[in-house]
């Protein structure tokens, strides 16, 4: 069965949205330092590696895709994927709907092949919610949150109290797609491929991110041509099993004095080119750093 992530998707893209200006912060120092020469002094302890067992790989006809899950804020999703993902459900599934500068949707769209270890539906888990608050590296609010930022290398929201934490929907994100019923996310998957929809924020389970190779999702087929497979998922893996790809990705750590001047730089660019700094950046517009190492495999004489 074929889920909808909205009924009325595509007219409320079409509808545009207006995003917040400003923060409300006076008189701020400008930064001395560029973003790129900000990154370029991170050291190591300022990157995080990523557990290669949180690491989905998606093989595409255009490329491979790698989408880090965000076992923190939606530990049943991302630990079903897995699942399904060591059971080899998604072999010869495709990428069949797109809704052009929005979402690419996978999967089984049939609903009919069997899952054999995972479970067949997964409870919404639309946020984390907290007895204490937690800590997170704050930016400013926004009309869909009165709290966004960072927490663990994925853009969040929160609660006024804090105790409700969530991410959000920006480019890349991925997100497990339903029907009506809140509790029925199963084996269907997007990837936004446009500018965040925040409005689905909190209407859908959004569990992990693109590390690298979002462009391949981008580049599938809109339409089918006859006599010809659209858009296959020849597998999607958990990176850490797969013997053949030894990649090591880091992403700069979302807590670190690095990060937060990261964050001061892309609030007020001081490169010539630009003449009026408005300090300030949308959740959805810091993009997080992240590189790919890649071990050499050994060939056995």
């Amino acid at each position: 069965m074929k889920k909808i992530i909205l009924p009325t998707l595509l007219s409320v893209l079409l509808s545009g949205c207006a995003q917040q200006l400003g923060n409300g912060v006076a008189n701020q120092e400008l930064p001395l330092l560029s973003a790129s020469e900000v990154i370029a002094s991170a050291t190591d302890n300022d990157w995080r590696v990523v557990n290669a067992q949180n690491i989905l790989k998606v093989t595409l006809p255009t490329g491979d895709a790698y989408i880090e899950l965000n076992e923190q804020l939606a530990p049943k999703h991302a630990q079903n994927i897995k699942k399904l993902a060591r059971e080899g459900f998604y072999k010869n599934t495709s990428v069949y709907r797109f809704v052009e500068g929005f979402v690419a949707q996978g999967g089984d769209s049939s609903g009919k092949k069997l899952i054999k270890t995972a479970d067949k539906t997964v409870p919404a888990e639309f946020y984390l919610t907290t007895n204490k608050p937690l800590l997170i590296t704050e930016l400013n609010g926004d009309g869909y949150a009165p709290v966004t930022g960072f927490l663990n290398g994925f853009a969040v929201a929160q609660n006024s109290a804090h105790t409700q934490t969530w991410q959000v929907h920006c480019s890349g994100v991925f997100a497990m797609a339903r029907d009506n019923d809140i509790n029925s996310a199963s084996t269907e998957f997007f990837v936004t491929i446009g500018q965040g929809p925040r409005y689905l924020d909190k209407n859908i389970t959004v569990f992990g991110r693109v590390l690298e190779g979002i462009e391949h999702f981008n580049r599938l087929a809109r339409t089918p041509t006859e006599g010809k497979a659209f858009n296959p998922i020849t597998n999607i893996q958990v990176l850490g099993d797969v013997q053949s790809d030894k990649s090591i990705f880091k992403v700069m750590k979302t807590n670190s004095s690095v990060f937060k001047n990261l964050i001061s730089a892309r609030k007020n660019r001081v490169e010539p080119w630009f003449v009026k700094a408005h300090n300030y950046v949308d959740v959805c517009g810091m993009a997080i750093p992240t590189k790919r190492e890649v071990i050499p495999i050994p060939i056995n004489s």
